[in-house]
Formats: structure tokens, C-alpha cells, sequence
């Protein structure tokens, strides 16, 4: 007996930037229709380079089956569901928005009314795992909104990488991706430092970063950001300091909010608020390695 392979999707991909172009790859690549979304003419001719049908506006949300978030703030994130123009009036009943930001759980449940008065389906979906494995497909998801719409998304964020579901209620995805982005914040820091020890003590770094990295110090974000800290500013930016300004300050905010003392997220922010200081808030977040020097 065969099995019927799923539908192909209308998918728009609100967001095509270093993480999100990689991602709509991956979702064409499985077979779906996808139209990136940009208002930069650069990302949008890199999409089209890659073979993704672009446009500057959404317009083709009104046809889609589903339409997936990837920008960088709440205000963006509002700005493009919301309003006489946003994706909310613009797509059908039945469809489904996927928000796929790390903006933290309050702006994603502020969507929930607005969406359900326009019988649009809501999942809180925010990635971890870089460009690196968004151009893998290797992205982990987590997941949250109610069952149903969940398993009728299975296939299309499968493409993407390994969902991890977080619950029915939304928001949920985000507040473990908040857990998620204080150990990444506080994990980039502690590699730093310590490479920057290293360089104190008269080592040299690339044989201290192997010696460590693979033992019981060892951590994902040491192997994976410590050979661009010791390229120097000259590294590929795969995730940009102020990805992590915000990060975690997003993330302070809400520790803050429950009355959680987080001395080492502090710790953290600190460093990436003074790599922005000093020019680097462009640079790949590895750089925060400078603020040592």
C-alpha cells in the first residue's frame, strides 16, 4: 500500500536574512511554493539567486497556506501582522502564521486575539542553532500552539530542523527559547574569557581551544564560535552581536519581570552591550572576544 506523500504548501517567508534565507531554502527544497519576503533589495536578490520567488511585500499572503515570521524585533513582528495592511487582514481563514522570531512570549500571545478574530491559526515557534544549521536543516524548534495545528504544520517545519514540542499554549516556545538564549548568551561570554586567558598566559589559542574543547570544559558554543574568535574581526558573520544585545536583554527583562536574580546573564549583557559600544554590533557575535583586549 502507498502512502501519499503530503501536499505541497504556499508558504511566505516573511524574512530572508542570514538565518532566514537558509531556512525558505530548506522549505522549497521539501517540495512547498515559497515567496520570500524582504524590504532589503539585497536580501531579496540573494533570495531570488537561491531560486525563491520574492517580493518586497506580502502580497502573496492572501494566497498562501501558511506564513512564516523570521524578523529580528516585537516591533517588526507587529508591524507585520498588524494594521489595515499586515499579514492577519491579508491571509485566509484556516491558514496558519508561524512566528518563528525570539521576541519573547508576551508579544506573541498579544497576537492571539487579532489572529483568532481573523480565524487565522497561531504557532509560537522560535529556532535555535545558527546559519549553520539552518543551512542543514538541522534547526531545533520549539514549539508551541495547539495540537491540531501542530501536526498539520509537522511536515512543513520538519523541513527545517527537529521540533520539540513545548505545549499548547503560545508563548510557551518562546519562554523555552528564553532559557535556551541565557545559557547561548552567558556560554559565548565564558569562551571568550577564557580564550582571552589563554592569549594572557602566553598560549597559543588554537592549541588551548583544541586541548579544552572536546573535554569536560567543552561546550557547543566553545567549539563553534571559538575558531571565528581567533579569526578576528575578519570572521563570517553568522550571528551578529546585537542579535545577543537584544537576546539578552530580552532575556534580563523577563528574569527581572519574575524577580530572578541572574548575576551571570548580567555578566553576559554586559559584554555585549560594550562590543556594541565600541562598533562591533555588526560583527559576528564571536567578536565579543575584543571587549578583552
Amino acid at each position: 500500500m502507498s502512502i501519499r506523500p503530503p501536499q505541497p504548501l504556499r508558504v511566505t517567508f516573511v524574512g530572508v536574512g542570514a538565518i532566514g534565507l537558509p531556512m525558505a531554502q530548506q522549505v522549497a527544497q521539501a517540495g512547498h511554493a515559497v515567496t520570500g519576503v524582504d524590504p532589503s533589495p539585497e536580501r531579496r536578490a540573494l533570495a531570488a539567486e537561491h531560486g525563491l520567488t520574492v517580493e518586497e511585500t506580502p502580497a502573496s499572503a492572501a494566497e498562501a497556506d501558511a506564513v512564516v515570521v523570521m524578523v529580528a524585533t516585537p516591533d517588526q513582528l507587529h508591524a507585520a501582522a498588524l494594521g489595515e495592511h499586515g499579514l492577519l487582514a491579508r491571509m485566509r481563514q484556516g491558514t496558519t502564521l508561524i512566528v518563528m522570531s525570539t521576541v519573547g512570549p508576551d508579544p506573541v500571545r498579544a497576537l492571539e486575539a487579532p489572529a483568532a478574530e481573523h480565524g487565522v491559526r497561531l504557532l509560537d515557534v522560535p529556532v535555535t542553532g545558527g546559519v549553520g544549521g539552518a543551512q542543514k536543516g538541522a534547526l531545533r524548534l520549539f514549539a508551541s500552539g495547539a495540537a491540531d495545528v501542530l501536526e498539520d504544520s509537522a511536515e512543513l517545519l520538519g523541513a527545517m530542523g527537529t521540533v520539540v514540542e513545548c505545549g499548547e499554549q503560545v508563548g510557551r516556545g518562546q519562554a523555552f527559547k528564553a532559557v535556551n538564549q541565557l545559557l547561548c548568551s552567558v556560554h559565548i561570554v565564558a569562551a571568550a574569557e577564557a580564550l582571552a586567558l589563554a592569549e594572557r598566559l602566553g598560549l597559543e589559542q588554537g592549541a588551548v581551544l583544541e586541548a579544552v574543547s572536546s573535554g569536560a570544559a567543552g561546550s557547543w558554543m566553545l567549539v563553534d564560535r571559538g575558531p571565528r574568535m581567533l579569526e578576528g574581526l575578519d570572521a563570517e558573520v553568522r550571528s551578529a552581536v546585537g542579535i545577543f544585545v537584544k537576546d539578552s536583554g530580552m532575556v534580563a527583562e523577563i528574569a527581572g519581570s519574575l524577580g530572578l536574580d541572574a548575576p551571570l546573564l548580567r555578566a553576559a549583557q554586559a559584554k555585549y552591550v560594550e562590543a556594541a559600544e565600541v562598533g562591533l554590533i555588526a560583527r559576528d557575535d564571536s567578536q565579543v572576544i575584543q571587549t578583552y583586549r
